[in-house]
């Protein structure tokens, strides 16, 4: 179980964590490479010490340490030797060592030499050499252990001091870098909880460098432009909706309070007069209900769009030609295949209120729809627009002078302009050669469907 400060301490900030990382990191590596060196330099000097035993062999004659071995001797060539025999009998020069039954297999193996770590009768820790002396006889010989093992003791308390150091100094550098890193994380962090605090949008981070953080504050500044453009034209559809609901509002309730007045005074009023403020009525309840249908329509398509899939643009047209001319529209249609990726629903809308609008401008004069490689066209023969109206055309609520006459919410060409925009295309409106208007829609596609063209 971890204990509650270190589990606090684990779950602090991230400079906290990743200092932590980094010495945690730091020390697992001194550590390996301290254990790494110490194993080397005890292999070196075990080497080393088996060289020294193998090279005072030929310094000094066997037969000479057979001639003089006895238990109490000594001799300048042999501190540790040991002469056994295969009755198991031994004959020492200095301290005797103590044999194992692998130094009994050498007796008779001319040749083979073992080395490995013994003791003597004392108990002093000795390398060992054990080979055939002669037929019948190996011998022992050693060299104390006790400088080696002192010379790794000092080795252990160094690379362990070292290795302590070196997680001190990585802990400071890590806290350092940790700062120096995640400065621009704070600086990023401060500004999220200023926009949670204040929903001031315009807060923008400075964007330094090209690494992952100045992408993450480019990304954030590209979110909090993009919704503080969401919340201006949310605001801006607001503000326009409720002053285009105020007049047929208003002219509803006049209406109506001329008839209460009426049928309360006992005033009636003319047939023929009463006849056309209900049929104002009804025209107002009718713009009314497109008005409120064109602002749900915007209002969908800034929050929540439809689902994009492949689809004939040229079954959408024909779909939309067909609605029109259920409204009395007569339209000449001209159509190639062209497929593309978007809403069915909001592209048919769009043509269908190109095709209503250009109906509206050019009253008894047919409306002709083109579909030629990926280009749509919808031409009237109307009076066309001003020079300075084009540029407007597809300003939300906006509308010609000369257009504020006729029924409509201002709506239909924004409601175009943003289907199209979800389909990725482009939608412009000019005057066309010989009088009248044309509206030009180009969303990208093909003109074969694209399971079709796999196969």
């Amino acid at each position: 179980m971890i204990p509650g400060r270190l589990r606090s301490f684990i779950r602090g900030s991230l400079r906290t964590r990743l200092t932590l990382l980094v010495s945690v990191a730091v020390a697992l590596a001194a550590a390996l490479s301290a254990g790494a060196s110490w194993l080397f330099v005890e292999f070196q000097l075990e080497r080393q010490l088996d060289a020294t035993i193998r090279e005072s062999e030929s310094q000094g004659d066997r037969a000479y340490l057979k001639e003089y071995c006895r238990p109490e001797g000594t001799d300048e060539y042999f501190e540790y030797a040991t002469l056994l025999f295969p009755d198991n009998t031994t004959c020492s020069i200095g301290s005797p060592i103590v044999p194992i039954e692998q130094d009994k297999a050498a007796i008779d193996q001319a040749g083979q030499i073992m080395f490995r770590d013994g003791v003597t009768r004392t108990g002093k820790a000795v390398r060992i050499v054990t080979q055939s002396f002669e037929p019948g006889v190996a011998v022992l010989e050693g060299r104390p252990l006790h400088h080696q093992n002192r010379t790794l003791r000092y080795l252990a308390l160094a690379l362990g001091g070292i290795a302590a150091v070196g997680v001190l100094i990585a802990g400071w550098a890590g806290l350092l870098i940790s700062r120096a890193a995640l400065r621009p994380v704070g600086r990023l962090t401060k500004a999220v909880e200023h926009i949670a605090q204040t929903e001031d949008l315009d807060t923008r981070i400075p964007v330094k460098g090209k690494d992952e953080i100045a992408r993450l504050s480019s990304s954030f500044n590209a979110m909090t432009a993009a919704l503080a453009g969401s919340r201006d034209r949310q605001r801006q559809l607001v503000a326009d909706a409720g002053h285009e609901l105020r007049t047929p509002l208003t002219t509803l309730r006049t209406n109506i309070d001329l008839l209460l007045r009426s049928e309360q005074t006992g005033r009636r009023l003319d047939p023929s007069a009463k006849e056309r403020l209900l049929v104002n009525i009804k025209a107002q309840f009718a713009e009314l209900s497109t008005l409120v249908a064109d602002l749900l329509q915007l209002a969908r398509g800034d929050t929540d769009q439809e689902p994009q899939v492949e689809l004939g643009l040229h079954e959408v047209v024909t779909a939309a030609v067909e609605r029109a001319r259920l409204r009395g529209a007569e339209v000449i249609m001209e159509l190639s295949p062209w497929y593309v990726v978007g809403s069915a629903a909001s592209l048919e809308r769009a043509v269908l209120n190109l095709i209503d609008n250009a109906a509206k401008f050019s009253p008894g004069e047919p409306v002709e729809v083109s579909l030629r490689e990926g280009v749509l066209t919808v031409r009237d023969h109307g009076r066309g627009l001003d020079e300075e109206e084009l540029p407007h055309a597809f300003e939300r609520f906006w509308r010609s002078p000369s257009a504020r006459s006729l029924p409509g919410s201002g709506l239909g060409l924004a409601i175009v302009a943003q289907a199209v925009a979800e389909a990725g295309g482009e939608v412009r409106l000019a005057n066309a050669p010989g009088g009248g208007a044309m509206a030009t829609i180009e969303v990208p596609g093909r003109p074969v469907r694209h399971s079709d063209q796999d196969e």
